[in-house]
């Protein structure tokens, strides 16, 4: 706003008393002090407010004046309150004029917080306004090409115009774009990603009306965020996988129309890059669905080599020899209530592959290559040379892998169940030379997909082996399937195996049939369980140590600080119940399964 609109308010109470040619300085804010100095509180634009009680003299307007002058403020405002009636001093208007700071008095009556409010209120609706002409000038050049620049360029005009801090995260978690402004240049914690992600996806299929307002604990108490939609397919169940989300740092509820209406319309204007970056995967798309249609079709290995040759430029550009490929099967599931159709779960598979795959890939530019055929999604992977890992890549939503971050240790230990797999590879889902691992994949998105899905969705994944040729890929295909129905028979809504588990026993124990299963715990578990229930005396949980200590006394012993005695004690009461001989492997090996298929 200008300076002379101030004069246009008969409420402001304001009266001119020097610097009639200055009044179309540009007003950027509005500060209120009684210091001597208050220039490291000054950054150029304000209209100062001051009741004057810096001043002792007339010798101290001189060097106050003299001060906003350099620091170059719009302009002064005087109380006339504790002035008792004689008005603002001759000396301070006599400085401003020589420093041609305009000077005004305010009213007796009017409080410097109504003009506080005044032109706080009229500098932000002139931004709105400025902004809002400046993201309808982006759609338009989003809408024709990537000319526009992106949605970091629009972020950072919300940071720099409104003061506002914004991300745009996927739904897993995973950063796209964000204001330069602010720690680590923009860049969110990754746990805070996830936990943003994962209360906007609750509040989805919860059904609440965006703005989703959320309040975590921050330094010194808390922070508040309002997360936007941003929109794009149908159907809940398949937006809620696939569509990204803009996070403001700021309590949206307490907006006025005029801003909220701004900041859907970045959304919208979001929405358009991300349908020219799904654009942008067609290629790649098409590319993997003709190797897919190729290997399922039993076609000759040239054929395929032929096809994958085509690939490799698309894929790894500047790649010169021939990477391995890796195969990757996703299925997301629905449960169908009272009858009605489900929506096709290819689609929705191969949405959120590319997002797992685009947050594994070191590479920002993600050379993803995801098919779908019926329910499931298949994607081609390339691995390049096998390199040491930098430790560069983004670690993902929940930060580096922790052993068991997946649910490693079992059949699934509550909602999110995972891989039994080895960790291996890099941290939070990153790409060796080894190529992907299922648990890393999953580990750093589980929890906000697990919301997203809630009770009656379910994502499940298998991944293949890395091959060499051509020849290599029907077999990693029926690998990665494979796996995927390993995942499949574990509880939880988002589970992984990878192909290294189909060499253990775990391939076998989810397709034990349940009263085979059962009958088999019962006979070994069910009397350590009666005594227990009886004498608390752990038997079972002394079995299941004793075991994963190798049949080792001392160490099992100090895992459950425990005397040897004691221990040995329980376990010969465990030999009694059921019959058996810890010594012996055949028994060894039954109780082992027992416990696996609790």
């Amino acid at each position: 706003m200008r300076l002379r609109a101030l004069l246009d308010s008969e409420a402001l109470g304001l009266k001119l008393l020097g610097g009639e040619d200055e009044l179309d300085r540009t007003v950027r804010g509005v500060m209120t002090t009684d210091l001597t100095d208050p220039s490291r509180y000054l950054s150029g634009g304000e209209l100062v407010l001051t009741g004057l009680a810096w001043r002792h003299g007339p010798q101290d307007s001189e060097p106050f004046v003299r001060i906003l002058a350099a620091a170059g403020v719009a302009g002064l405002a005087a109380g006339e309150a504790e002035l008792s009636g004689t008005g603002v001093p001759e000396d301070l208007v006599r400085a401003c004029a020589r420093h041609r700071l305009p000077l005004f008095a305010v009213d007796e009556d009017v409080a410097f917080a109504t003009i506080t409010e005044h032109v706080v209120r009229q500098v932000s609706g002139e931004r709105a306004g400025d902004l809002a002409a400046v993201v309808e000038r982006h759609r338009r050049l989003m809408s024709s090409g990537p000319a526009g620049g992106g949605p970091d360029v629009v972020l950072d005009l919300l940071g720099s115009d409104l003061d506002l801090r914004a991300w745009v995260l996927s739904p897993t978690g995973r950063q796209i774009a964000g204001t330069a402004s602010g720690a680590a240049g923009g860049r969110l914690p990754a746990p805070l990603r996830a936990q943003l992600a994962g209360e906007h996806l609750a509040a989805l299929r919860a059904g609440r009306p965006g703005p989703h307002r959320v309040a975590l604990p921050a330094a010194g108490g808390s922070a508040t965020y309002s997360l936007f939609p941003v929109g794009g397919g149908r159907d809940l169940r398949e937006t809620v996988l696939s569509d990204w989300l803009l996070a403001v740092e700021a309590d949206a509820g307490e907006w006025p129309p005029e801003r909220l209406d701004l900041v859907h319309g970045v959304t919208q204007l979001i929405a358009v890059e991300r349908e020219r970056r799904d654009a942008a995967r067609s290629v790649r798309r098409r590319l993997a669905q003709e190797v897919l249609e190729l290997v399922q079709a039993g076609a000759q290995p040239a054929e395929i080599a032929a096809r994958l040759r085509a690939a490799v430029p698309v894929l790894l550009p500047g790649a010169g020899t021939a990477p391995q490929w890796q195969v990757v099967v996703a299925r997301v599931e629905w449960e169908v209530p009272h009858g009605r159709p489900g929506i096709a779960g290819g689609p929705v598979a191969q949405a959120m592959l590319e997002e797992l795959l685009a947050g594994a890939d070191p590479d920002p530019a993600g050379r993803i290559a995801v098919a779908h055929t019926g329910d499931e999604a298949v994607a081609l992977v390339p691995l390049a040379e096998a390199t040491p890992h930098t430790g560069t890549a983004d670690p993902g939503p929940a930060g580096p892998r922790a052993r068991g971050a997946a649910g490693s240790t079992g059949p699934g230990r509550g909602r999110t169940g995972g891989s039994g797999a080895a960790a291996g590879g890099t941290a939070g889902g990153g790409r060796t030379g080894d190529g992907l691992r299922a648990a890393e994949l999953l580990a750093a998105v589980q929890e906000p997909l697990a919301r997203g899905l809630a009770d009656d969705g379910r994502l499940t994944l298998g991944v293949s082996a890395a091959v060499h040729s051509a020849e290599g890929l029907r077999g990693a295909l029926e690998e990665a399937r494979h796996a995927r129905r390993v995942a499949a028979a574990r509880p939880g809504s988002v589970c992984a195996a990878g192909h290294e588990e189909l060499a253990s026993h775990v391939l076998l124990l989810p397709f034990v049939p349940d009263d085979v299963r059962r009958a088999f715990t019962a006979r070994l578990l069910d009397p350590l369980r009666a005594y227990d229930q009886r004498h608390r005396a752990g038997l079972v949980e002394t079995l299941e140590a004793f075991l994963d200590c190798d049949g080792s006394w001392t160490r099992c012993a100090a895992r459950l600080h425990l005397h040897v005695n004691t221990l040995r004690y329980r376990v010969g009461r465990i030999e009694q119940l059921t019959g058996r001989d810890l010594a012996r492997l055949e028994d060894k090996l039954d109780f082992f399964l027992a416990l696996r298929m609790r």
